[in-house]
């Protein structure tokens, strides 16, 4: 508030100098032009004030977050993929109507998200077919206006799902990006590509974020376990990477891990920490380990809530330098209309198609986010 005040009193001594300069300048015989680009000019000042104000009171919290959208398919046979499913003749129907409805739902989710503090900044999503699914989504009527630019990479998965970022473009400079292959010793095996973003956070902050989508539990979990272990060594060799160049570097961790906070891919293989008090320099912390042991989950399977979708953050976020940004808290974005109503699976996310069946929904997982403040302790 102090900032604030301070603010406001600059611009009012600019705008009372801005005042004296054309008051002093006046004449009677120029007075009616005077007094007609004075309050030209006022028009101008009050504005820039307004703009000025609404930005500092944005800024002051920065929303990231993650969303598994649950198969975002368009309605063309990509030839490369395996995507026969998800097309108009395919078993699920899916019809450009569909595909419509799929958009509009995910872009009112989007939109919500963190609202109160100014809305999402940016946001990592998976299963998204290509990079036209996620212009298409960043240009539904709730998202359009914001301004969404898009970062995406073609992964070998077989399917033709990849991870992506949207992010506001007036709020997030992007610096750069790259993807990361995931090779495990199954050379046949293919998964979704770790992508590294980079960017400038309001002028403030260098702000990394590492988009993943871990391999699934297909084949039991047993046997699936040394493939998240392998994406959760790749993820901490890309953290350290960046560590070793600058321990107080800020990263997110994000994504759709498969394994739930307490599993030995997040604790042993990624060295993610779950108590505050003992982290250092080129640690991680693991906000969702407390939210899991108090029962918060992001998807359903089997009547039990699993917490698998996760923001992560870098001891660079947790203990910054005065005035930049650091981390406040996550959440997992629980709104009612996100649960299926009715039914078999009442109170699971409410999904797109359920037991083959089109349900009209959402997405089988909750988005979480994390929120980032300036605000001074």
């Amino acid at each position: 508030m102090q900032a604030k005040l301070k603010l406001q009193n600059r611009i009012f001594e600019k705008y009372y100098v801005f005042s004296r300069v054309i008051y002093n300048h006046l004449d009677i015989e120029k007075m009616k032009k005077n007094v007609v680009i004075f309050f030209e000019m006022l028009i101008v000042v009050l504005t820039t004030m307004s703009a000025t104000f609404a930005q500092t009171a944005s800024s002051r919290f920065a929303v990231i977050g993650f969303y598994n959208t649950e198969n975002l398919f368009d309605t063309e046979d990509d030839p490369l993929t395996i995507d026969e499913e998800f097309l108009p003749n395919g078993v699920n129907q899916w019809t450009v109507e569909r595909y419509q409805v799929k958009l509009d739902h995910l872009a009112k989710v989007i939109a919500l998200i963190g609202q109160k503090q100014g809305g999402v900044v940016a946001l990592g999503l998976s299963e998204i077919e290509n990079r036209r699914v996620m212009e298409d989504l960043v240009n539904t009527e709730p998202l359009r206006t914001l301004g969404y630019g898009v970062v995406h990479h073609d992964s070998p998965d077989r399917r033709g799902v990849d991870v992506g970022l949207i992010y506001r473009k007036n709020r997030f400079a992007i610096l750069g990006q790259r993807a990361f292959r995931l090779y495990t010793a199954d050379t046949s095996f293919r998964t979704r590509d770790q992508l590294l973003i980079s960017g400038v956070l309001d002028h403030i902050d260098t702000l990394h974020i590492l988009v993943n989508h871990w391999p699934s539990k297909r084949g039991g979990e047993k046997r699936s376990m040394p493939a998240r272990a392998a994406a959760a060594q790749l993820s901490r060799h890309i953290a350290d990477s960046l560590f070793q160049q600058n321990p107080m570097s800020k990263l997110v961790i994000m994504g759709d891990l498969n394994d739930n906070p307490t599993a030995r891919s997040l604790t042993e293989f990624l060295r993610a920490k779950s108590k505050t008090h003992d982290l250092q320099p080129g640690d991680l912390f693991n906000p969702m380990h407390k939210m899991y042991k108090d029962g918060i989950g992001s998807y359903a399977y089997r009547d039990n809530w699993d917490l698998i979708d996760m923001t992560i953050v870098s001891y660079g976020l947790m203990y910054p330098k005065s005035g930049t940004y650091r981390y406040s808290h996550a959440e997992v974005f629980r709104a009612n209309f996100l649960l299926t109503p009715t039914g078999a699976f009442t109170g699971y996310p409410f999904r797109t198609y359920a037991g083959g069946t089109y349900q009209g929904g959402y997405s089988d997982h909750l988005p979480v986010y994390l929120i980032l403040t300036n605000e001074q302790k």
